[in-house]
């Protein structure tokens, strides 16, 4: 499979951030709503061969997403994403966090603040995530736990979805 543009993550520890950046041969419109509706996301949101499985879904401001990443042996991590400042088409906010089934926060794991923003290119769009963190330890702890890796992959079958699908 071609790809359009290779990943770019800038990793910012000292202001705890990181800027994650990627190009699709596909519509501004098209990556939103890939992003931004349940049964969508779990096509592609997890890295293979896990994949995500949506509990409850609510794209609006102060809606909720409690999905689970599910290993191949059937194994469940679950998160919970809490949308604000939704500029339709455009971008959204998010708080994430890992939790348990019920969507009850884990203390253990740190909370994750996303901006993504989805913008017109020439030959589709480009989705710009800015992901910050309360601590450096934090950030550190994500980056040491793969997120580098896995939501590389994950993006990469964004775009494999993107491709074949006619929607």
């Amino acid at each position: 499979m071609k790809t359009m543009s290779p990943i770019e993550i800038i990793k910012d520890l000292p202001n705890k951030k990181l800027m994650i950046i990627r190009k699709f041969e596909a519509s501004p419109e098209r990556v939103w709503k890939a992003w931004t509706e349940s049964h969508l996301l779990d096509q592609w949101w997890a890295p293979k061969p896990w994949k995500a499985e949506t509990k409850t879904f609510q794209f609006k401001d102060g809606g909720q997403w409690l999905y689970a990443m599910v290993s191949p042996k059937g194994e469940k991590h679950w998160c919970i994403v809490e949308f604000h400042n939704i500029v339709l088409s455009k971008r959204f906010q998010t708080i994430c966090f890992f939790c348990d089934e019920n969507g009850k926060k884990d203390p253990s794991m740190p909370q994750m603040n996303w901006k993504n923003e989805f913008h017109a290119t020439e030959t589709g769009s480009k989705v710009v995530v800015e992901i910050s963190f309360s601590t450096e330890a934090d950030i550190t702890k994500i980056i040491e736990m793969g997120f580098e890796a896995g939501f590389t992959m994950g993006l990469e079958n964004l775009e494999h979805y993107l491709m074949v699908s006619s929607n």
